[in-house]
């Protein structure tokens, strides 16, 4: 795990260090219905949405988390209104330009999964930036899902590894799990221990849908924007009071 660089959260015993998740996915959802509540524009709702990933990734990043993957805009979002799309990338832009100085002084390497040279050119432009810029860095892997779709992705392997069949590169009889793990973008990462999803959603929404077969799930009714620090302790220190099971008998 990497090394914890901020303070014990509040609630923490030292010795729970060891038992806090490596591998941290989160849906990040609720920022329209927050913005509603609030009689306030959807983009208002990302706008607020955006700032809290600022300080989730800070926070991750001190307590020591390996892996932060956040679902921050999947295939299907396209279908949602043009202007509330270009909104979405300008926010993405946005963040890559402010924060990604910080992010490299703290060692974050940042990647991304999905088909995100579909993005606009500048947000393409600002992630293969930042992805340059921190390429070398070994604290936390920064891991955003952009113009990612789960059967899409579990697709795209099997189109390769068909191509392999087909090129004698492979026998059918070769293919293995792992021999479909390594097509997926997630092929140098760990699976995820933990998934949050926010706003009292209890669903995938296509996401991650062959890396989380033995991921421990929690839901929060909270909407993302309110998804404070004491609520991210909360997802973690449950995530920490399950017993992993990986299907075979509990051993506690």
């Amino acid at each position: 795990m990497s090394q914890m660089r901020g303070p014990l959260p509040k609630g923490f015993e030292p010795f729970e260090i060891q038992r806090m998740p490596k591998h941290v996915a989160i849906i990040m959802d609720g920022n329209g219905r927050w913005a509603k509540q609030r009689g306030k524009m959807r983009t208002t709702g990302h706008r607020a949405g955006m700032e809290r990933m600022v300080n989730i990734v800070r926070v991750s990043s001190d307590i020591g988390v390996d892996v932060l993957t956040l679902y921050a805009f999947s295939t299907e979002n396209w279908k949602r209104p043009r202007p509330e799309v270009d909104a979405l990338f300008s926010l993405l832009v946005e963040y890559i330009r402010k924060e990604i100085d910080e992010l490299h002084k703290n060692r974050v390497k940042l990647v991304v999964m999905g088909d995100y040279h579909k993005l606009p050119p500048t947000a393409v432009m600002e992630v293969q930036r930042g992805m340059e810029m921190t390429k070398n860095n070994t604290g936390m892997i920064l891991n955003i899902a952009l113009n990612y779709g789960s059967r899409a992705e579990i697709l795209r392997a099997v189109q390769h590894i068909a191509d392999r069949v087909a090129k004698g590169e492979l026998a059918r009889e070769d293919i293995e799990e792992t021999t479909i793990q390594n097509e997926l973008y997630t092929a140098e990462l760990p699976e995820p221990d933990l998934l949050i999803r926010t706003s009292g959603e209890q669903r995938l929404s296509n996401f991650m849908l062959w890396q989380l077969a033995y991921t421990e799930f929690v839901f929060t009714d909270q909407h993302w924007p309110d998804f404070t620090n004491e609520v991210y302790w909360a997802c973690i220190k449950e995530y920490m009071s399950r017993d992993r099971r990986f299907g075979a008998v509990g051993g506690r």
